[in-house]
């Protein structure tokens, strides 16, 4: 475990300070621990994870402490490391304690007394240590402060505090079942056999009561089902497509609408994005369920670098956005964002929306998507769109929670915004 702690320590330490992505340097972690048990590799994640996610409340409670700032950040790291263990997770307290003394010892054996002396004073001193750390905003609901701001000008202190609570948990776990293999009562009798069940959140939906790795559920690897939350599976339906369509999914990657589309229809169907190596991803989970698209590799932002000038039916514009409505699933993002960022991804949608309507035809329809809780993303870029556009038509939607275009995070789905628009003659 001493060396799990180190490890996790670092990769926080590289998120916060270094600006990495989460999901990408625990990849290549892993990839370099070849001998580590599934075990130690789901520990080194719920750590990292688990760190991240609780990074304000944890620091708030450090700072309290500590008698001034140390200057060996990796010092800082393994102990928030230890202090979220010692709060959130079932490990022997004394252990975690031991654990964390020997490995700040690894690293500078000067600090491991007050290594010691820090943590035992977080188990002495716990309700009063985390009820201080609420004293700041940041150290309240675990986001930027800036975040908390927006959030809160945007929906009132209430909602926005049911928002960051969200954040803060523990991601759903829902799937999509092909409806071309089996019908979802089908599939969830194939749960039950196996002792696992769920509840229906959509047409093609079941929320899993438990998580479980992908192996453990009937038929995966053969394509019976997929793993995606029920906001996202709303694109599918929302989008009025009918068989036999001409169909672009701009921005496609990692392809869960891609797929979804294919299941209930039979399309001409254009899965683009820049990013090759995601791309293959869109390839991969095609494959897996044996449907099959034209890949495209290319700008959404630029068509004509791609687009052979045959007007598509229907667009899906799920485009690039700050994901702020699914950091209960990459909660580095709330730290690596910065307020700037929201205003930046606004004209980057703004402008990839304005390229893709040439490419759609007179009558068609184009769903425009992002998976932000911030309307400047949202609600912002459509009116901004619609008052240059004066072909557009913004057509009326009925979305799960009865909005009529934001869905915020709730224990059911993640948060989404989605918009119809239609190409007047």
């Amino acid at each position: 475990m001493q060396q799990i702690q180190l490890t996790a320590a670092h990769l926080v330490q590289q998120v916060l300070e270094n600006g990495r992505n989460l999901n990408q340097i625990l990849e290549d972690t892993l990839r370099n621990k070849t001998a580590w048990k599934s075990s130690e590799r789901g520990a080194l994640q719920d750590l990292s994870f688990g760190t991240l996610r609780f990074y304000g409340q944890l620091r708030g409670v450090l700072g309290q402490l500590l008698e001034k700032p140390l200057e060996d950040q990796r010092i800082v790291f393994v102990l928030l490391v230890a202090l979220y263990q010692l709060q959130y997770s079932k490990a022997g307290q004394h252990a975690v304690v031991d654990q964390a003394v020997q490995a700040v010892r690894t690293l500078n054996q000067r600090m491991s007394g007050l290594a010691n002396a820090v943590l035992r004073n977080f188990l002495r001193n716990q309700e009063a240590l985390m009820l201080g750390a609420e004293r700041t905003p940041e150290g309240k609901f675990s986001h930027a402060a800036w975040w908390i701001d927006m959030l809160t000008a945007q929906y009132g202190k209430e909602v926005a505090a049911q928002i960051l609570a969200v954040g803060n948990q523990h991601p759903p776990m829902t799937l999509r079942v092909n409806v071309r293999q089996h019908t979802v009562d089908q599939y969830a009798e194939l749960l039950a056999n196996e002792g696992q069940s769920g509840q229906f959140v959509a047409p093609d939906a079941l929320l899993l009561d438990q998580p479980v790795s992908v192996d453990k559920l009937p038929g995966f690897f053969d394509g019976w089902v997929s793993v995606q939350d029920a906001g996202a599976q709303c694109a599918a339906g929302l989008l009025d497509v009918k068989d036999g369509m001409r169909v672009l999914d701009a921005c496609a990657a990692p392809g869960g609408k891609t797929a979804h589309l294919l299941e209930l229809y039979e399309l001409d169907l254009w899965a683009v994005d820049k990013d090759a190596k995601r791309l293959h991803r869109v390839d991969e989970n095609l494959q897996r369920l044996h449907l099959q698209a034209k890949l495209v590799l290319g700008d959404a932002e630029l068509p004509s670098q791609w687009w052979n000038g045959k007007p598509f039916d229907r667009i899906l514009a799920d485009v690039p956005c700050s994901a702020s409505g699914v950091v209960r699933r990459h909660p580095d993002i709330k730290w690596l964002r910065r307020r700037e960022d929201i205003s930046a991804f606004a004209r980057q949608q703004l402008d990839i929306v304005q390229a893709l309507w040439s490419t759609l035809a007179v009558g068609g329809k184009m769903l425009y998507v992002t998976c932000s809780v911030f309307s400047q993303e949202n609600e912002g870029v459509i009116a901004a769109f619609l008052a240059k556009q004066k072909d557009a038509t913004r057509l009326p939607i009925r979305l799960p929670n009865g909005s009529t275009g934001q869905l915020v995070p709730s224990d059911l789905q993640d948060g989404f915004f989605y918009a119809l628009l239609q190409k007047n003659s």
